[in-house]
This record gives C-alpha cells, structure tokens and sequence, in this order.
C-alpha cells in the first residue's frame, strides 16, 4: 500500500519525516516495504482490510502520535443518511438475489467526461494507479481515500435499465474491462442488467457498460459483497483487482452510502457531474453492532502490565471503537470497519501495540495453577525426533498441502481429501501419507550433490476418515562407515531397524511379517510390524520405494527405502502400558548366557525362529539374539545355519544351570516340532 504523505496529513498534523511516521506506525505492528520521496511503502496483512486506505492509515498515524484525527471530506453537499434510502420508484431499480451481496448502494448521476484537475491525478499516480478520466479517476481516488471500491456503470448501456445481484449462469460470458472474454459459473455473483452480467461482483466491471467519453449519465454503484464469494471467484478467474483484494478480506458494510456521498461531493467540486435522484440504498437486514467485554484484570494479566485506564480510552476512542466504563472494565462497541476484531484478546492488542510492547516489563507471569500435561502424542513426537536425530537421520518440514500426482500412489482405500480452494494445483489435496513429500525433500537434496540422504518428520496425514499422526522416513545411498562391517548401500533392513528402533522407545514388542500389498512398495521388499501376540496392532510399514515412483519424482540413480510408524493406535497403545509405563531397575542378578546353533530351512524367517523361542520359554528369557548365520561346507543344501544367543534371568534370585538347561530343552523340542530344526 503506497501512502504519499502529503496525502496522509490532510487527516492528520503528522511530522514531515516520512522515516519517523514510517518508525512509529512499525512500532504499532506494520510492516514498512521501503520510503520513496514522500511515498512509504506498506504491507498491509490480510486482517487489517482498514488499513488498505489512506484514512484507516491516518487514524492509526493519529493514535500512535496522540494527536486528533480531521473528518473525511464528505460535506453538507452530500445527502445525509436519512436521505440515502428512498421509497419512491428509481429509474434504476436494484434487486439483490443472492445473499452474496447484503447491501448494494446506487447513485444515478449526469456527468461531464473529461481528463481529471492534476492534483488529482498526482495522488493517483503516487498511489499507483493509472489515471483515465474524471468519473473513474474519482471512484478510484474514494476506493483508496476510504478503502472501498466503487464502480460506475454508463446507465444508458444498462438494459432495462435495472441492476440485479445474482448467480452467473453456467457459461455465461462477460468481457471485463481489461479487455479479456471469461467464462463463468454458477459458483461466482455478477452484477447483472435485464439480460445479461455487466460487471463481476467485488472484482471487475465489464466492457459493455465502461464510462467512456460519450457518456452522460452514470449509476454509480457501492456495495458490500461476501469476502469468501470474492476470494473464490478471483481465484477460479486467476484475476486478481484492487477491488478484490479489499472485498476478499472483509469490506465495511457501512461504508457504502458514505463511499457514494464523498463520491458525489468531488463530482460536484470538479464540475463532473451531480446526483439526478434520491440514492438507493438495498440493505435488507442491517448489520447489529458488536459489543465487546474488556476486563481490567484480564487486560492486565495478559499484556503483563496496567495501562492507565484514560490511555485505554485514548486508544479505543482513536482507533474508532466506542467504549463505555463497567463495574470490571468496559463494554467497547466494535465499527463496521474493524472485522478483525471478535474477542476481547483482540482489543487487548490494539491496546498493547499502542501503548507500546517496548513499554511492558520483561518480567514472566506468575503461574496460578499448574500447567496442564502435554498430549500424549506430543510427548511421543519428540521422543522420536531425539532417536532419530540421534541415530544420524535428519528431521524435514514439509507441507500438508501437496499436489494430487505426488499424493495418489500413496492413498489407501478410503481415497484422498481434496482442497475445496487450492491456491495452485501444487496444493490440491491433503496429503495420506508423510512419504511423499519425505521423497521430493530426498529428491531436492540429491540434486544438489548430496549422495547419502537420510530424512524423517513427524507429523500429521489425512484420510477421510479424519488426522493421523505418524513419524515417516526415508534412506538411500551409503549407511556409513562401522567398525564391524565394510560400507554398503542402505537396503531395507535399515528402514526395519528405524521401525524396531522407535517401536521400543514407545515399548511396544512388535514382529515383522512380509507386506506385498502395500501398493507403494516393491514386491518383495517390504514388511508391516505388528505388535506381538493375539489380535496385534499394525503400527509402521517398511520397504523399498517403487523404482517408477522414485523416478517420476526426479530422482535419477540409486534405491530409496522408506518406512511410517502411527503414534501410536489406541490399541497398540492400550496393549503397551503406554499410560503406566514404570522404570525398570537394574538388574541385581547375574544373567546366564545359552548359545544354539540351528540348521534351519533357508526360507523360514528368522521372526518366526524368535516366536517360537519366545512362546515356549519361560519368563525368565530376557533377551533373544541372532550373531551368526552360515551356508555352506556341512550345512545341507537349501538349509541355513542360524546361531542365536538366548539370555536369562531371574529378577529375584540367581537361575541354577538346571532350571535354564530345562528351559533350553523345552525350546529346542519346541523349534523340533514345529520347524524341523536340527542342532549342529
């Protein structure tokens, strides 16, 4: 928003150095893009649609300085209120017939079409725009004056003549005043004649109505339009005006009879043009006023500091809002033009940036209660950021929103979420897993010559059947150098142990089983964790990422293997203990230490080895643990010789060689029976 200002301080006897408004309005919270001259330069954030005008600038620049804030220019010459709203027949007759539009305001004007005096055309050009003559130069100068848009019609191009607000209809066509043809649908509000749309409602005017030199009587018009309808339509239209982007955010539906007077005044001093007929004013349900509560304590406890009760009247009264004393604080009544404002937090931070945060003490609150726990699956989230950090992955941040071509190999049954307003196709759907993006970040870093990536993030995924939380990961190229191995490529063993890895951090006892299912990944190389015993609970799933799917996401050589664990079911988290979860104690006996070495079939599992350990040993196994495996020289063909180590103990006594030989015995005949193992 470019404010000249010699512009600004015909409200308000600010100083004359640009740099030192520019200072004191940052201090109250606007960002300032850079000063030109005279012109400063501001980004207006989307919640302050006020502020996208010269004299919502001004009543800030009052408020911050302490100083009183001048009228807006509207004379005796422009009808009052009361004479805005007739009920004889206009010549120009206004239905609204969609609730997309709750007030629409028309003037009928005869004008004089000519070039615009230069001062004029000065401040436009300061601000930005591009002057054409003096009936639009005069809505334009309005729009930014007080910041809404108005648009003026050539009334004798209307047919009827009449203004209806309405739906477009399904193809409907409208050549808008940059020239362009546009397809519309039902979905957008037009401004509509007897026959056909005239203008794109809160956006753009169209082509046949355009004010041009030949024009002699005008409708004028000032409306309030639904920010949603606007947003939508300049989106699907990808046409974005200086008009849409005030209604987008939310316009003052007061402001339109005013927007039309002050219009009407500068016509009558530049000699444009005057009104030829009472307003219309369509405004069938009037807007009830806010009123909101503003404590005293609260507005101590929260800004952390008292304001003198006359500072807090200052800055309410300057900033526009009414305030009335109350037995605890005060009942502030809310202008039309503040639609930011919607809760007594709100107020408190008009008060707090103008009094000036630099002001409050640095001091930290006194806590009256204690701080209510963390949920469950924050706790857990950063548990499994700590792992993985620890063991060498690196976390990512990545976006919620992706495109539908990323996120289809990776939707399960229930399908994929679709975004009912994306800003591009690149946001189109909610993603159903945190592969995809985990993917284009590994993509991102290979390309820039990284050839070992290894990514994680904990975070949200969408189904339709509502948010799941999940840590999700992805490896590829060399797992590192260790003194116990030579270096190698990651394989899919590596994303199982990132699995087990924070299965056990979360004490959940899960087991491996072969995924061929899983649409993802390849064939063959993928595997789902389940937690151990009857009617366990799927938790993660791990295994190599198709080649075709690494590729369309422009990854050129190597394999990607992936992994994604839920934090955690209700069941799995039931079935864990999550919630009582106690402090082992070191143990105070000594273990006993039994090795086997079993010639098994190639293809059993070695899951499967340890399930039938675990079901027929006793409590007292602790731990069990493959260290070798052999094929070759005296081990029979299509067979394996898998060495375990078994460990056990006892928590309060020592185990005698007996009672662990005995459970031994029971393993072996256990492994005999149901596998057909033999000891070497």
């Amino acid at each position: 928003m470019k404010v000249p200002l010699s512009w600004l301080r015909e409200f308000v006897d600010a100083p004359t150095d640009p740099a030192q408004v520019a200072a004191r309005l940052a201090a109250c919270g606007f960002a300032v893009e850079g000063i030109d001259a005279e012109v400063i330069d501001f980004e207006i954030t989307a919640n302050r649609p006020d502020c996208l005008s010269m004299y919502g600038l001004a009543r800030e620049t009052a408020t911050a300085f302490d100083l009183p804030l001048k009228p807006l220019g509207a004379t005796s010459r422009a009808p009052a209120a009361a004479e805005a709203k007739t009920t004889s027949k206009p010549s120009v007759p206004v239905s609204l017939d969609d609730d997309g539009c709750k007030r629409y305001a028309l003037a009928v004007a005869a004008v004089r079409v000519g070039p615009s005096p230069s001062w004029l055309t000065d401040r436009l050009h300061q601000a930005g725009i591009r002057p054409i003559n003096n009936i639009v130069d005069v809505t334009n100068f309005v729009m930014l004056e007080m910041g809404h848009p108005m648009h003026a019609f050539d009334a004798m191009k209307l047919a009827g003549p009449e203004i209806r607000v309405r739906k477009a209809r399904r193809g409907e066509r409208l050549t808008t005043l940059d020239g362009q043809s546009r397809t519309l649908d039902e979905s957008m509000l037009v401004i509509a004649d007897a026959e056909r749309a005239v203008a794109i409602a809160g956006v753009m005017g169209g082509a046949p109505t355009e004010v041009s030199a030949s024009t002699s009587r005008i409708a004028l018009e000032s409306a309030w339009f639904e920010p949603a309808s606007v947003r939508t339509t300049s989106r699907r239209l990808a046409l974005k005006t200086e008009a849409s982007a005030r209604f987008e955010r939310g316009a003052d539906i007061d402001a339109p009879p005013r927007a039309i007077a002050r219009a009407l005044d500068l016509f009558r001093s530049l000699g444009a043009g005057d009104l030829s007929e009472p307003i219309v004013d369509a405004y069938p349900v009037a807007r009830t006023p806010r009123t909101l509560a503003l404590r005293r304590d609260r507005l101590d406890r929260l800004l952390g500091t008292a304001v003198p009760g006359a500072d807090v009247l200052r800055i309410l009264t300057g900033l526009g809002f009414s305030p009335a004393p109350t037995a605890d604080g005060w009942a502030v009544q809310v202008p039309a033009f503040r639609v930011d404002v919607q809760r007594e937090a709100d107020l408190i931070e008009e008060i707090g940036r103008h009094w000036g945060f630099d002001r409050i003490p640095a001091t930290l609150p006194a806590l009256r209660t204690p701080p209510p726990p963390h949920a469950p699956e924050v706790t857990r989230g950063r548990l499994l950021r700590n792992l993985l950090t620890g063991a060498g992955l690196q976390e990512a941040e990545t976006f919620t929103f992706i495109e539908r071509a990323a996120a289809e190999p990776f939707a399960g049954p229930d399908g994929l979420v679709a975004i009912a307003n994306p800003l591009s196709e690149k946001f189109a759907v909610m993603r159903p897993s945190l592969l995809p993006g985990l993917l284009d970040a590994l993509v991102y870093n290979r390309h820039r010559d990284a050839t070992s990536v290894q990514l994680f993030e904990v975070g949200s995924a969408f189904t339709p059947r509502g948010e799941v939380r999940r840590a999700a990961w992805v490896l590829t190229g060399a797992r590192g150098e260790h003194w116990s191995e030579s270096s190698g490529d990651v394989d899919i063993y590596d994303a199982k142990g990132v699995a087990e890895l924070l299965a056990s951090a979360l004490d959940l006892e899960v087991i491996a089983e072969p995924a061929d299912d899983v649409p993802w990944f390849v064939k063959g190389r993928s595997a789902r964790l389940r937690t151990r015993g009857e009617g366990g609970i799927e938790i993660a799933r791990v295994g190599q990422i198709r080649p075709d799917l690494a590729s369309a996401r422009g990854l050129d050589a190597g394999i990607v293997v992936a992994g994604e664990l839920d934090l955690v079911p209700d069941a799995a988290r039931s079935q864990a203990g999550d919630a009582n979860r106690r402090v082992q104690p070191l143990p105070r006996h000594p273990s006993i230490v039994r090795d086997l070495s079993l010639v098994i079939d190639e293809r059993l599992p070695a899951e499967k080895v340890r399930g039938t350990i675990r079901r027929n040993a006793p409590a007292t196994l602790v731990d069990v643990r493959e260290f070798d495996r052999y094929q070759g020289a005296g081990v029979p063909q299509g067979s394996v010789s898998l060495s375990l180590r078994l460990t056990f103990r006892h928590a309060e006594r020592t185990l005698t060689d007996s009672e662990v030989q005995q459970a031994v015995e029971a393993i072996v005949s256990a492994l005999t029976a149901e596998h057909g193992v033999k000891l070497r």
